[in-house]
């Protein structure tokens, strides 16, 4: 063979490798999210290269034969031409030489630069890629040499699914590397673990409980109902006929000061009562905030399996699971977290336990019960004295103060750390759960 006319082939089919090589990098690392991204910028040539990731497996394939054909191609030229030049010898020459060439040339600088730059490179290949992939005989003959090796290994030719994110924990990790490239905020990391865990959320874990709720008897008068919706800051009252469990409907602030300037203070609340909306417990908070959008309403009574309300919940209550904690300039709120000195935390009883968890990189236990309160009653099994104690997975939770049925705060100390018990505390020999 002309020894020119060979260069020039070998050349070209080296560098249709390389070129080939990238586009194979580029494709199967860029994910199609991102090629939708491109065509809202308005870049160039993102239309295709959103069509070519559509059906990638339509395109990649061909491409990968057309490399292979391209390397073998290169090989057998080099071969013939060093064996008829110089002997055996020469094969182990143009071995050699084509193993330098290929692995330099046609990949390893190739797939490197698509790797650092996958998006300009995506955006370069991408019209050669679909021209590849629409040469029928190539097309077909991909087709065949899929269906035999599905034939030999069930599977591996098999048709795969577009890349995408396969599990919540997945796209976390996405969002953690994109906090670390300066890509996204720190909060907006967390937004986005807020909108996943929205998702497994249900009413019981975001309501106002029964005993915090501020309810009146629908015989009440209107200026009743008026001091005490003033003294809670509430626009939004439950109003109840003989216990909590039996809610007639909920009465609202604009329509108690509409009843006050017209003169009829004296009048009963039930003669203003507005429908009230029921929920079950175990209902999922994103199907509620669109029933709330849909519906136009702010305020649900929650109830269990057996009818007995169980507490109610808000619109600003949904919204504070995506975005935090919402308060106004009339919340007068003790801290849910107060840090103390020796290491030890103080914490609002009716903080949810996973919060708690990954707040202070602990692993208490989880389970039928949503809060810290909820732990202590599980694990004392009786409603808990002032400073009583117990021992979890080495923490000591103190109940520090209690009312009634219901535990207020809770302190966390490490066991054995100087914090955890005060000697002059009479609560300090009291026996401990574990």
């Amino acid at each position: 063979m002309n020894p020119v006319l060979l260069g020039f082939l070998v050349t070209a089919l080296v560098l249709l490798a390389a070129v080939l090589a990238m586009a194979e990098t580029a494709l199967t690392h860029l994910p199609r999210a991102k090629a939708l991204a491109l065509v809202d910028e308005g870049r160039r040539g993102a239309h295709s290269l959103e069509r070519l990731l559509e059906h990638r497996e339509r395109y990649l394939n061909p491409v990968l034969l057309l490399v292979l054909s391209c390397h073998v191609a290169t090989a057998t030229l080099v071969g013939i031409y060093a064996q008829s030049r110089f002997g055996a010898g020469g094969i182990a020459l143009g071995v050699f030489f084509e193993l330098l060439i290929i692995f330099v040339i046609s990949e390893a600088a190739p797939k490197t630069y698509a790797l650092q730059h996958t998006e300009r490179a995506a955006l370069l290949v991408a019209p050669l890629a679909l021209l590849v992939g629409r040469i029928a005989p190539l097309r077909l003959l991909t087709r065949a040499l899929v269906g035999l090796s599905n034939v030999l290994l069930p599977g591996a030719g098999r048709r795969a699914g577009p890349a995408a994110v396969s599990s919540e924990g997945e796209l976390l990790a996405l969002a953690d590397e994109a906090v670390e490239a300066e890509v996204l905020e720190v909060e907006e990391r967390a937004l986005i673990r807020s909108i996943i865990d929205f998702g497994d959320t249900v009413a019981r874990e975001v309501m106002v409980p029964r005993t915090d709720m501020v309810a009146v008897e629908c015989e009440v008068t209107v200026a009743q109902a008026t001091e005490t919706a003033i003294t809670h800051g509430y626009s939004r009252i439950p109003a109840y006929r003989d216990s909590i469990d039996d809610v007639l409907g909920i009465v609202y602030v604009k329509d108690l000061m509409r009843a006050t300037r017209e003169h009829r203070s004296s009048s009963t609340v039930a003669t203003l009562l507005r429908p009230a909306r029921f929920v079950p417990e175990t209902k999922k908070v994103s199907e509620l905030m669109r029933e709330m959008q849909a519906e136009s309403f702010h305020l649900a009574m929650v109830v269990d399996e057996y009818g007995g309300t169980v507490g109610l919940v808000t619109l600003e209550d949904l919204i504070e699971e995506l975005v935090g904690e919402i308060v106004d300039e009339f919340d007068v709120e003790d801290p849910v977290v107060e840090p103390l000195a020796g290491g030890a935390v103080r914490v609002n009883a009716r903080m949810p336990l996973d919060e708690l968890n990954e707040l202070l990189e602990i692993d208490l236990p989880e389970g039928d019960w949503d809060t810290v309160g909820g732990l202590v009653f599980d694990h004392l099994g009786h409603v808990p004295a002032e400073g009583e104690e117990l021992v979890v997975r080495g923490h000591v939770l103190r109940a520090e103060k209690v009312q009634g049925r219901r535990i207020g705060r809770v302190r966390i100390t490490m066991a054995g750390e100087p914090g955890e018990r005060d000697p002059g505390d009479p609560a300090a020999g009291r026996e401990r759960a574990t």
